[in-house]
């Protein structure tokens, strides 16, 4: 069972270009939190489960790397 929040990665390398959400928001499995902009194509970045956003790491027009951690979401199973 996990024991942290739920990360929601890069899975490109490029710019943040929109983000879709708020702290204290509540989003589904698969809902868009970020757009990325990488060779001028727009990349969503969904949830990989549901819960609440928690923390975001990243702002827009921020440069970053695949792996990189943009935003944590607070699930079921990590609010204790």
């Amino acid at each position: 069972m996990p024991t942290g929040p739920t990360k929601v990665d890069a899975h490109i390398t490029g710019t943040v270009w929109k983000i879709e959400v708020k702290r204290g928001d509540a989003v589904t499995e698969g809902q868009v939190c970020v757009i990325l902009e990488s060779m001028k194509m727009e990349m969503p970045v969904e949830a990989p489960a549901a819960g609440t956003v928690d923390q975001i790491l990243v702002k827009e027009g921020q440069a970053v790397s695949e792996g990189d951690t943009l935003l944590t979401l607070a699930t079921p199973a990590t609010r204790v």
